[in-house]
């Protein structure tokens, strides 16, 4: 039997386990090993969540590496993302790019993403562009070009997946359960769901693999530099 969660957690409940599915399924289409999810979400709304993905791929070339990079960052972006999904059937699913923005930000949470994007993009950024001569203006316009470029990659994701992306995180809610707590009152809801079990479900197993359009993308852009 379900266990029936007040609205406001529910609510909660439903935009985390978006932000947590939003990960799992870009990981996937971008060829990372994923495992499980959890989430928890406390009576006065604070929450905690993670999906398990393994960053281990073998990189021989620098070219490896950038596509590395930039599949991490998408990644890494796509929480926010899809935590701006409307959790309403009938709603066009489409990202809210003012709010994805804002929630990476730290204003609704997400700032350890934003911390490890920024840090990435730098990291990328020195690949592609060598030069260390550069000036402050012109290193900005190319970490903003190539930002752009990524958001505009993984929002296309997001809104082609949001169908998956809104099934497996009504999933996760419909499967949180109260924890005791001995001594006090109950007021945190929690679920896990492991990876071999994501793994058996039709709608993950349907998520199409990207990775060869990804090393595609990059290898136009690289015959154009």
């Amino acid at each position: 039997m379900k266990t029936k969660l007040p609205a406001a957690v529910r609510d909660r409940a439903l935009q985390i386990a978006h932000h947590e599915m939003g990960h799992y399924v870009v990981a996937r289409a971008l060829g990372f090993e994923t495992g499980g999810v959890t989430l928890t979400v406390t009576m006065d709304l604070r929450h905690r969540g993670g999906a398990s993905i393994s960053l281990v791929r073998p990189i021989s070339s620098i070219d490896t590496l950038k596509d590395y990079l930039q599949a991490r960052i998408m990644v890494l972006m796509a929480g926010a993302m899809a935590q701006t999904l409307p959790s309403k059937p009938s709603a066009a699913k489409r990202v809210d790019k003012p709010k994805a923005t804002a929630i990476l930000k730290g204003e609704l949470g997400a700032e350890q993403d934003y911390a490890k994007i920024r840090e990435l993009q730098q990291l990328l950024r020195n690949l592609a562009y060598p030069e260390t001569d550069a000036s402050s203006e012109r290193i900005s316009a190319q970490l903003n070009t190539m930002t752009d470029r990524l958001w505009d990659r993984t929002q296309k994701i997001i809104e082609e997946q949001a169908g998956t992306i809104g099934e497996l995180a009504v999933m996760l809610v419909d499967g949180m359960v109260i924890v005791e707590q001995w001594g006090r009152p109950a007021d945190t809801y929690e679920v896990m769901c492991a990876g071999p079990m994501l793994e058996r479900l039709r709608a993950v197993q349907a998520i199409p693999s990207l990775q060869a359009w990804t090393d595609r993308c990059s290898d136009v852009e690289r015959s154009r530099r």
